[in-house]
């Protein structure tokens, strides 16, 4: 299949892995290149050498395209980015925040640059930063997806925008990926549809957890992170979004957080001064990585949240990265069939 997406980025399915902190690893990474997709890194919970030694791990693994992603208003991110840059990753997603220099820097070695939006506003302003691609992501994502669905959210953006869009939030097979084309984007992206894959390193436990749940048993709020969030819907996830964390009791946390990230502890107290909505943001993080990790690496539902997309209720079985994209594929062409037949009477 041939996409103004596949074209972009030198790939043979219109399919992308998108950066999941846990989750989206060298191996999970790899394995949807190897696949023909666009896998793309998570730095979110790793250092600078950590960064480096992943992207050095994928080339190991893999000689297809692949790409990372930084948040660039959590601690730590620009550091990953320009650590992206230095080793001239081949794609470089971006969220939350400015990437004009990100753009300007991929750009003089040949790297394309996605910006994740969830308004039309900030894609015309991704767009205007010269950034290659969109990945909009409607509210049925898992984790931090926006308040408009992707089947109203997607064709808006695509109607103001003249560089490809990658569609994200409620896509887990070939249906969606036909649906995601009608609708003018170029691609999918599918974060919960990976992350229950055989390759994935997310908790076997929380696998089988996925796949015997329903598309409405999820909660989406603002009181888990500091960002409006989708999450698994089970009693301590319901405890977690009933209200916002106790700011000193975050702040204690945002300890781990900054130390994870390798921020110096200075820093950390200065901003606490000097920069009170980051730090708040750092703090609510760090409160929210305890729980996170709790799921996602240890399997425990009962005391951590797991992030999780609508999409779950489409999640069936456990399947290797290579079966479930040929599958995917497969049934887009069946599809595409179908409708083709339809429309043809």
């Amino acid at each position: 299949m041939k996409t103004a997406i596949t074209e972009l980025f030198d790939i043979e399915k219109p399919i992308i892995l998108p950066g999941m902190s846990w989750i989206s690893v060298p191996e999970l990474v790899a394995a949807v290149s190897n696949a023909g997709g666009l896998g793309i890194l998570a730095t979110g919970p790793l250092s600078q050498n950590e960064t480096r030694q992943a992207i050095r791990k994928i080339r190991a693994l893999t000689d297809k395209p692949f790409g990372i992603g930084v948040t660039l208003m959590m601690p730590g991110a620009k550091e990953n980015a320009k650590v992206a840059l230095e080793e001239q990753v081949p794609v470089i997603n971006f969220s939350l925040g400015k990437g004009d220099w990100l753009v300007q820097a991929a750009k003089a070695y040949g790297g394309k640059v996605i910006a994740t939006v969830v308004t039309q506003k900030h894609a015309l302003a991704a767009q205007k930063s010269g950034v290659d691609a969109l990945l909009v992501t409607g509210h049925e994502a898992a984790a931090h997806g926006g308040e408009v669905t992707s089947l109203c959210l997607v064709p808006s953006i695509v109607d103001i925008v003249d560089i490809p869009v990658i569609a994200a939030g409620g896509f887990a097979d070939g249906r969606g990926l036909i649906a995601a084309l009608a609708l003018g984007a170029e691609g999918v992206a599918m974060g919960s549809r990976f992350a229950t894959s055989r390759e994935s390193p997310l908790h076997q436990h929380v696998k089988d957890t996925v796949v015997e749940k329903d598309v409405e048993q999820t909660i989406y709020s603002k009181n888990f992170d500091g960002l409006y969030a989708r999450v698994m819907k089970t009693p301590m996830a319901e405890k977690a979004t009933r209200r916002p964390m106790n700011f000193f009791m975050a702040t204690i946390k945002s300890f781990k957080a900054a130390k994870m990230v390798d921020m110096p502890l200075w820093k950390l107290l200065l901003g606490l001064l000097s920069q009170f909505d980051k730090i708040k943001m750092l703090s609510l993080f760090g409160a929210a990585t305890e729980k996170l990790e709790a799921a996602t690496i240890h399997g425990d539902l009962d005391h951590g949240v797991q992030f999780i997309g609508q999409s779950q209720g489409l999640i069936r079985e456990i399947e290797s990265v290579q079966t479930l994209m040929d599958n995917m594929m497969a049934q887009a062409t069946e599809v595409h069939s179908r409708i083709g037949n339809i429309t043809a009477e």
